[in-house]
Protein backbone atom coordinates (compact mmCIF):
# COMPACT_ATOMS: atom_id res chain seq x y z
CA UNK A 1 0.00 0.00 0.00
CA UNK A 2 1.34 3.26 -0.98
CA UNK A 3 2.01 6.27 1.52
CA UNK A 4 -1.21 8.07 -0.24
CA UNK A 5 -3.18 5.21 0.43
CA UNK A 6 -2.09 4.75 4.50
CA UNK A 7 -3.08 8.27 4.09
CA UNK A 8 -6.27 7.89 2.71
CA UNK A 9 -7.14 4.93 4.75
CA UNK A 10 -6.16 6.88 8.07
CA UNK A 11 -8.57 9.72 7.39
CA UNK A 12 -11.57 7.13 6.68
CA UNK A 13 -11.20 5.88 10.11
CA UNK A 14 -10.61 8.60 11.78
CA UNK A 15 -13.95 10.21 10.17
CA UNK A 16 -16.00 6.66 11.19
CA UNK A 17 -14.40 6.98 14.65
CA UNK A 18 -15.96 10.51 14.67
CA UNK A 19 -19.52 8.69 13.45
CA UNK A 20 -19.61 6.22 15.94
CA UNK A 21 -18.34 8.86 18.82
CA UNK A 22 -20.88 11.13 17.85
CA UNK A 23 -23.73 8.23 17.51
CA UNK A 24 -22.61 6.94 21.24
CA UNK A 25 -22.64 9.83 23.09
CA UNK A 26 -25.96 11.58 21.21
CA UNK A 27 -27.62 8.30 22.00
CA UNK A 28 -26.87 8.64 25.81
CA UNK A 29 -27.98 12.60 25.84
CA UNK A 30 -31.85 11.88 24.10
CA UNK A 31 -33.01 8.88 26.01
CA UNK A 32 -35.26 10.33 27.98
CA UNK A 33 -37.59 10.75 24.99
CA UNK A 34 -39.75 7.53 24.50
CA UNK A 35 -42.06 7.41 21.21
CA UNK A 36 -44.50 4.63 19.63
CA UNK A 37 -43.67 3.23 16.31
CA UNK A 38 -46.92 1.39 15.37
CA UNK A 39 -46.38 -0.96 12.12
CA UNK A 40 -48.69 -3.10 13.70
CA UNK A 41 -50.88 -2.13 16.99
CA UNK A 42 -49.71 -5.09 19.24
CA UNK A 43 -48.98 -4.97 23.18
CA UNK A 44 -46.68 -7.43 25.26
CA UNK A 45 -46.31 -7.70 28.64
CA UNK A 46 -47.85 -4.40 29.16
CA UNK A 47 -46.20 -2.11 26.87
CA UNK A 48 -46.75 -1.25 23.09
CA UNK A 49 -44.14 -3.27 20.86
CA UNK A 50 -41.65 -1.13 19.34
CA UNK A 51 -42.49 1.78 22.57
CA UNK A 52 -39.02 2.62 22.89
CA UNK A 53 -36.06 5.39 23.52
CA UNK A 54 -35.22 7.61 20.87
CA UNK A 55 -31.48 7.15 21.92
CA UNK A 56 -31.59 3.77 20.34
CA UNK A 57 -31.84 5.71 16.81
CA UNK A 58 -28.52 6.11 16.59
CA UNK A 59 -27.44 3.56 18.58
CA UNK A 60 -27.41 0.68 15.81
CA UNK A 61 -25.26 3.05 14.18
CA UNK A 62 -22.21 2.29 16.28
CA UNK A 63 -22.64 -1.77 15.66
CA UNK A 64 -22.73 -0.97 11.86
CA UNK A 65 -19.66 1.23 11.91
CA UNK A 66 -17.88 -1.12 14.64
CA UNK A 67 -18.52 -3.96 12.13
CA UNK A 68 -17.47 -2.43 8.68
CA UNK A 69 -14.19 -1.15 11.24
CA UNK A 70 -13.43 -5.05 11.94
CA UNK A 71 -14.01 -6.04 8.52
CA UNK A 72 -11.48 -3.70 6.98
CA UNK A 73 -9.20 -2.56 9.69
CA UNK A 74 -9.39 -5.35 11.78
CA UNK A 75 -9.82 -6.33 15.69
CA UNK A 76 -7.42 -4.27 17.00
CA UNK A 77 -8.57 -1.04 15.46
CA UNK A 78 -12.61 -1.80 16.12
CA UNK A 79 -11.57 -2.26 19.66
CA UNK A 80 -9.75 1.28 19.97
CA UNK A 81 -12.64 2.82 18.74
CA UNK A 82 -15.19 1.41 21.38
CA UNK A 83 -12.15 2.24 24.13
CA UNK A 84 -12.23 5.79 22.57
CA UNK A 85 -15.99 5.76 22.67
CA UNK A 86 -16.06 4.61 26.09
CA UNK A 87 -13.62 7.62 27.35
CA UNK A 88 -15.97 10.31 24.82
CA UNK A 89 -19.05 8.95 26.83
CA UNK A 90 -17.26 9.86 30.26
CA UNK A 91 -16.29 12.97 29.20
CA UNK A 92 -19.86 13.97 27.79
CA UNK A 93 -20.86 12.99 30.93
CA UNK A 94 -18.84 15.12 33.35
CA UNK A 95 -19.79 17.83 31.21
CA UNK A 96 -23.58 17.86 31.64
CA UNK A 97 -22.87 17.11 35.39
CA UNK A 98 -20.44 20.13 35.79
CA UNK A 99 -23.21 21.98 33.99
CA UNK A 100 -26.08 21.30 35.89
CA UNK A 101 -24.02 22.36 38.85
CA UNK A 102 -23.95 26.18 37.61
CA UNK A 103 -27.48 27.90 38.51
CA UNK A 104 -28.95 29.48 35.22
CA UNK A 105 -29.90 33.32 35.47
CA UNK A 106 -33.57 34.37 35.94
CA UNK A 107 -33.70 35.21 32.11
CA UNK A 108 -31.95 31.87 30.95
CA UNK A 109 -34.53 29.93 28.10
CA UNK A 110 -33.89 27.32 30.02
CA UNK A 111 -33.84 26.99 33.67
CA UNK A 112 -32.42 24.39 36.40
CA UNK A 113 -35.54 22.78 36.29
CA UNK A 114 -35.88 21.98 32.96
CA UNK A 115 -32.20 21.41 32.38
CA UNK A 116 -32.72 18.93 35.18
CA UNK A 117 -35.50 17.08 33.87
CA UNK A 118 -33.59 16.75 30.67
CA UNK A 119 -30.61 15.83 31.85
CA UNK A 120 -30.76 14.80 35.35
CA UNK A 121 -30.84 10.95 34.66
CA UNK A 122 -27.76 11.09 32.02
CA UNK A 123 -25.59 9.88 35.18
CA UNK A 124 -27.47 6.96 35.85
CA UNK A 125 -28.28 6.46 32.15
CA UNK A 126 -24.58 6.86 30.63
CA UNK A 127 -23.68 4.23 33.53
CA UNK A 128 -26.32 2.01 32.40
CA UNK A 129 -25.35 2.39 28.77
CA UNK A 130 -21.80 2.09 29.62
CA UNK A 131 -22.05 -1.21 31.16
CA UNK A 132 -24.33 -2.93 28.13
CA UNK A 133 -22.19 -0.74 25.96
CA UNK A 134 -18.70 -2.60 27.13
CA UNK A 135 -20.38 -6.32 27.37
CA UNK A 136 -22.31 -5.72 23.88
CA UNK A 137 -19.66 -3.85 21.98
CA UNK A 138 -16.84 -6.00 22.63
CA UNK A 139 -19.25 -9.38 22.43
CA UNK A 140 -19.70 -7.74 19.01
CA UNK A 141 -16.66 -7.53 17.97
CA UNK A 142 -15.25 -10.87 19.16
CA UNK A 143 -18.52 -12.88 17.65
CA UNK A 144 -17.92 -11.22 14.43
CA UNK A 145 -13.99 -12.17 13.56
CA UNK A 146 -15.07 -15.35 15.34
CA UNK A 147 -17.28 -16.03 12.03
CA UNK A 148 -14.77 -14.28 10.09
CA UNK A 149 -12.10 -17.09 10.88
CA UNK A 150 -14.83 -19.98 10.67
CA UNK A 151 -15.96 -19.16 7.26
CA UNK A 152 -12.65 -17.54 5.62
CA UNK A 153 -13.68 -13.72 5.06
CA UNK A 154 -17.25 -15.06 3.45
CA UNK A 155 -20.66 -15.12 3.74
CA UNK A 156 -20.66 -11.49 5.33
CA UNK A 157 -24.84 -10.83 5.92
CA UNK A 158 -23.71 -14.21 8.57
CA UNK A 159 -20.87 -12.35 10.86
CA UNK A 160 -22.36 -9.10 10.31
CA UNK A 161 -26.02 -10.63 11.82
CA UNK A 162 -25.09 -13.15 13.84
CA UNK A 163 -22.59 -11.07 16.10
CA UNK A 164 -25.28 -7.94 16.19
CA UNK A 165 -28.35 -10.15 17.55
CA UNK A 166 -26.51 -11.51 20.02
CA UNK A 167 -24.71 -8.34 21.24
CA UNK A 168 -27.69 -6.33 20.45
CA UNK A 169 -29.90 -8.82 23.10
CA UNK A 170 -26.99 -8.43 25.83
CA UNK A 171 -26.98 -4.22 25.16
CA UNK A 172 -30.77 -4.52 25.68
CA UNK A 173 -31.29 -6.61 28.32
CA UNK A 174 -28.18 -4.59 30.67
CA UNK A 175 -29.40 -1.31 29.57
CA UNK A 176 -33.09 -1.85 30.23
CA UNK A 177 -32.58 -3.45 33.29
CA UNK A 178 -29.83 -0.87 34.85
CA UNK A 179 -32.53 1.60 34.05
CA UNK A 180 -35.25 -0.12 36.07
CA UNK A 181 -32.62 -0.92 39.25
CA UNK A 182 -32.30 3.09 39.17
CA UNK A 183 -36.25 3.63 39.51
CA UNK A 184 -35.71 5.42 36.40
CA UNK A 185 -38.66 3.41 34.47
CA UNK A 186 -41.08 0.91 36.05
CA UNK A 187 -40.15 -2.61 36.36
CA UNK A 188 -43.36 -3.62 35.33
CA UNK A 189 -41.79 -2.03 32.06
CA UNK A 190 -38.87 -3.98 31.85
CA UNK A 191 -39.86 -7.58 29.58
CA UNK A 192 -41.96 -5.17 27.51
CA UNK A 193 -39.34 -2.91 26.66
CA UNK A 194 -36.40 -5.14 26.50
CA UNK A 195 -38.31 -6.96 23.69
CA UNK A 196 -39.50 -4.34 21.89
CA UNK A 197 -36.03 -2.83 22.47
CA UNK A 198 -34.52 -6.20 20.64
CA UNK A 199 -36.76 -6.68 17.68
CA UNK A 200 -36.45 -2.97 16.43
CA UNK A 201 -32.76 -3.40 16.51
CA UNK A 202 -32.85 -6.80 14.81
CA UNK A 203 -34.60 -5.16 12.24
CA UNK A 204 -32.33 -3.02 11.79
CA UNK A 205 -29.24 -5.18 12.05
CA UNK A 206 -30.64 -6.83 8.70
CA UNK A 207 -31.68 -3.46 7.07
CA UNK A 208 -28.11 -2.34 7.57
CA UNK A 209 -26.61 -5.65 5.87
CA UNK A 210 -27.02 -4.62 2.47
CA UNK A 211 -25.05 -0.94 3.55
CA UNK A 212 -22.68 -2.92 4.79
CA UNK A 213 -22.03 -5.21 1.86
CA UNK A 214 -21.29 -1.07 -0.28
CA UNK A 215 -19.61 0.10 2.29
CA UNK A 216 -17.19 -3.40 2.19
CA UNK A 217 -16.82 -3.43 -1.34
CA UNK A 218 -16.10 0.44 -2.06
CA UNK A 219 -12.99 -0.01 0.50
CA UNK A 220 -11.66 -3.42 -1.27
CA UNK A 221 -12.36 -1.57 -4.42
CA UNK A 222 -10.82 1.90 -3.34
CA UNK A 223 -7.74 0.09 -2.03
CA UNK A 224 -7.53 -3.05 -4.03
CA UNK A 225 -8.31 -5.69 -0.90
CA UNK A 226 -8.89 -8.97 -1.40
CA UNK A 227 -11.48 -11.08 0.43
CA UNK A 228 -10.39 -11.53 4.41
CA UNK A 229 -7.29 -9.09 3.67
CA UNK A 230 -7.37 -5.78 6.27
CA UNK A 231 -5.95 -2.22 5.92
CA UNK A 232 -3.08 -1.54 8.34
CA UNK A 233 -1.83 2.12 7.99
CA UNK A 234 0.68 2.19 10.39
Amino acid sequence: MTLKDKLAAQRIYMLLGALFITSLVVSNLIFQKFFYWHPFDVEIFGSKLFEISVGILPYPITFLITDLISEIYGKKRANQIVIAGIFASFFSLLIVYTSSLVPATSWSPVDNKMFDTVFGNSILAVFASMMAYLFAQFVDIQIYHFWKRLTKGKHLWLRNNFSTWFSQFVDTFTVVGLLCLFNIIAWDKFLGLLLSGFLFKVLVAACDTPFLYIGVSLFRKRFKLKVNEEIDFM
